[in-house]
């Protein structure tokens, strides 16, 4: 190859070579075979796809996974499936319950002689205690259910004086609860010796006003402003005294006389609550005025025919 003549050859090859350099070309990629060999493929990664999601859905809930280490053994790896995702379950309702210990009283001249809150309060749950224990379980009719202390607002605390009838002494606790569904009132006066309950008087009844006027006085209030009737003109002095009754809300003001002195009684939703000290005897119950907005006197219980006027 180092002559002449192979010098021509090599020149003759490559004249050739760029002589059909034009005339040679690569043949073209075979696009519609990829392309149907593409789509074939494709079926058949959703085929298989599909027969997983098929056998995932026929599966029971507590399926078992299996291992990869080889040894052969099974291994529940997988959670229960939830029949229902989380965020479409219903929240469950909240169960309202009551408040567990008694609203107070809207002033805080409503709680005298230094008894708190807190006293009153345990002093109304052992009444309510108290009441439940002496049920009579065989007594026809349904029964008397005072309900819980949450439900109560205490309007008026205050030391008791002992008399004769019942010596020794103590504590009132008067509470009232309301219905917010029924036009229906309960009030309780209690009162608490020594720590045990002493006395309980209750009464539940409508809030319309048997005597048609703008005040109604509790018709049992007597045991909060008098003593003992065999004690008539020999009372214990003093003698801490309280009256209570229900307002219409046209009443902006209520005002109790008793034994020669006048005091201004507290309103707490919708009631009148009054007290004072007594440091002489009576013969007369307190007399009750009350009056508009306007200062019009809109109620005097000497003019009301249902309240008792004097003291027994």
């Amino acid at each position: 190859m180092g002559n002449e003549h192979g010098r021509d050859f090599e020149a003759q090859v490559r004249d050739m070579l760029a002589e059909y350099a034009y005339t040679i070309q690569p043949p073209s990629a075979p696009y519609p075979e990829i392309l149907r060999k593409g789509a074939i493929e494709r079926r058949r990664r959703v085929a298989a796809a599909g027969a997983v999601l098929v056998a995932l859905a026929a599966a029971p809930v507590g399926a078992y996974a299996l291992s990869g280490n080889g040894d052969g053994k099974n291994v529940n790896t997988a959670a229960p499936l939830p029949s229902v995702s989380a965020s479409m379950r219903t929240p469950p309702t909240p169960v309202q319950r009551p408040p567990v210990r008694p609203t107070g009283p809207a002033t805080p001249g409503q709680l005298l002689d230094g008894i708190t809150l807190a006293r009153a309060s345990d002093g109304l749950e052992k009444c309510l205690a108290w009441d439940r224990e002496t049920q009579d379980p065989s007594a026809k009719g349904p029964r008397n259910d005072l309900g819980v202390a949450g439900l109560y607002r205490i309007i008026l605390a205050m030391k008791s004086t002992g008399d004769s009838n019942t010596p020794g002494e103590g504590f009132f606790v008067v509470a009232v609860k309301e219905q917010p569904t029924k036009p229906q009132v309960t009030r309780l006066i209690c009162n608490i010796k020594d720590g045990k309950v002493a006395n309980l008087n209750t009464s539940m009844g409508s809030k319309v006003f048997d005597n048609g006027g703008q005040v109604m006085p509790d018709i049992n209030g007597g045991k909060l402003y008098q003593q003992s009737f065999i004690d008539r003109g020999n009372w214990k002095l003093p003698f801490r005294w309280g009256t209570i009754g229900q307002v219409k809300p046209s009443v902006t003001r209520v005002t109790v006389s008793y034994g020669g002195s006048t005091s201004e009684a507290a309103l707490d939703h919708g009631w009148f609550v009054a007290s004072g000290t007594l440091n002489k005897q009576v013969t007369l119950a307190p007399h009750i005025k009350a009056y508009d907005r306007a200062g019009k006197s809109v109620y005097d219980s000497d003019n009301d025919a249902g309240y008792e006027k004097t003291l027994p």
